[in-house]
């Protein structure tokens, strides 16, 4: 803890992805670093979001595996979820990965300052009546579940956060949205064994997604026995000792014994001063430039609360950038389309740069060349029993500027498709390189194949 009225270089409000990235790498830089923080570090990523439910999706993907175990041969009984047991796995997961950031954050000398901080200067935050200065201040204050009019949060509606902590397996779920937090618990639900309805607004699943994958998508989570009502908006909700009974706009009636609300996630910035300090809000968010100032002082903002993308992975990008920029290093700016994107669901949906449709609004109908390899033709993907697809979206005899898949553990591939994607490749240049045999990663090779004109395991 500091000293009250302790001055230090870089002053973060908020020890999430955004804050603890910046606190790091300033450090490191050799400036005095304080953080403050209301809860623990990690924020929402480590132990709301990111790192909880992928301990939940990787308990669903051993369930799955030991009910379809005869299908590779192997005799093994599946007899149910242990809650407890789950919960325990997931909270070992994120306790390691906790305590290995405290020690982390020791061993940088970066001062943890316990409590509700509040901006009450350009260069200054509160915490509990004591106040801090910092030289430049960056506010990483993350994100909260979002809600809709008139929809509660209570009994058997529930947020993200409440879903996380559920000590038993319902037998049946409603999931309102069909982004990549509401396809993830759905996802989990339905190898635990739960009758799950996705309602989502929009006509299609992961709307931000590409259409192609979108459609791939709907017909994976159909074959899994997952319901879904697309295009159909939310009305009402009751509750009572039966359940839940969710009316959507068209009229129809969905029952279960849960309502899981995954509408997105909003800024959390209510209450923080920013406003009184003449920090600009733009429905919660703030406005930053290109260097991810605010315009007040030296107060920066990462993360969540920066209008773009919501994913830890930017937040921790956005805090080195703020942190290098603001020792005098001159880091290059981030470039959003090349931040990848992955919806950790069964199947995995993982993507980078524009879609197909966004292409070609950008560039015109005749300038836009896609290409299509079914995993089909895959042989890693034939031995863990997977469908799916690559799909590249290129300037027609320019480079590529969109990576789209969709399968088991494709999340693992996005890596190279965002190299090639930010080094603005050709699909001449990919093509050239080897790609190891057996592995899902061909896939991009035999993609980049036919893109070039010269497809293997593909037809012409």
């Amino acid at each position: 803890m500091a000293e009250p009225g302790t001055s230090f270089d870089v002053l973060v409000l908020g020890g999430g992805s955004g804050g603890y990235a910046t606190a790091l790498r300033a450090a490191q830089l050799g400036l005095t670093v304080a953080v403050v923080e209301a809860d623990r570090l990690g924020g929402t990523c480590l132990h709301q979001g990111c790192i909880p439910t992928k301990a939940l999706l990787h308990a669903a993907e051993v369930a799955e595996s030991a009910r379809d175990s005869e299908r590779f041969g192997v005799r093994a009984t599946f007899d149910g979820i242990d809650m407890a047991g789950v919960n325990a796995y997931k909270d070992g997961v994120v306790s390691g990965l906790y305590k290995g950031l405290q020690g982390l954050v020791r061993s940088r000398k970066v001062t943890i300052v316990e409590g509700y901080g509040r901006l009450v200067g350009p260069d200054a935050i509160e915490v509990d009546g004591v106040r801090y200065t910092g030289t430049h201040v960056v506010l990483a204050t993350g994100s909260e579940p979002r809600t809709l009019p008139g929809l509660e949060i209570g009994g058997r509606v529930l947020t993200s956060d409440q879903a996380l902590r559920l000590d038993h397996v319902p037998g049946s779920a409603i999931v309102l949205g069909g982004g990549v937090i509401g396809v993830e618990f759905a996802s989990i639900w339905a190898s635990f064994g739960v009758d799950v309805t996705v309602v989502e607004a929009l006509p299609h699943l992961v709307p931000a997604e590409d259409a192609s994958v979108s459609k791939a998508m709907e017909r994976a989570f159909r074959k899994r026995k997952i319901s879904l009502s697309l295009g159909d908006r939310f009305s009402a909700v009751t509750q009572d000792d039966d359940g839940v009974h969710v009316t959507l706009e068209s009229g129809a009636t969905l029952h279960a014994d849960l309502l899981l609300v995954a509408v997105g996630r909003g800024p959390r910035t209510a209450g923080l001063g920013l406003e009184e300090q003449g920090v600009t809000l733009d429905r919660g968010f703030v406005t930053v430039d290109e260097n991810l100032r605010t315009g007040v002082g030296n107060v920066y903002a990462t993360g969540d609360i920066v209008p773009g993308l919501q994913l830890a992975h930017r937040g921790f990008a956005q805090g080195i950038f703020v942190a290098e920029h603001i020792a005098g290093l001159s880091p290059t700016s981030i470039d959003e389309t090349t931040i990848p994107r992955v919806t950790y669901s069964d199947p995995e949906v993982a993507s980078v740069g524009v879609t197909e449709e966004a292409a070609r609004t950008s560039f015109g109908d005749d300038a836009v060349e896609t290409v299509e390899y079914n995993l089909a033709g895959n042989g890693k993907s034939k031995i863990l029993g997977t469908t799916g697809f690559v799909k590249l979206v290129r300037r027609k005899d320019g480079p590529v500027v969109g990576v789209h898949m969709v399968g088991a553990r494709v999340g693992e591939l996005i890596g190279e498709g965002q190299l090639i994607v930010g080094w603005e490749a050709y699909p001449e240049d990919v093509s050239t390189h080897v790609h190891a045999h057996p592995t899902q990663n061909e896939a991009l090779g035999e993609a980049f194949l036919a893109l070039a004109g010269k497809p293997l395991h593909a037809h012409d």
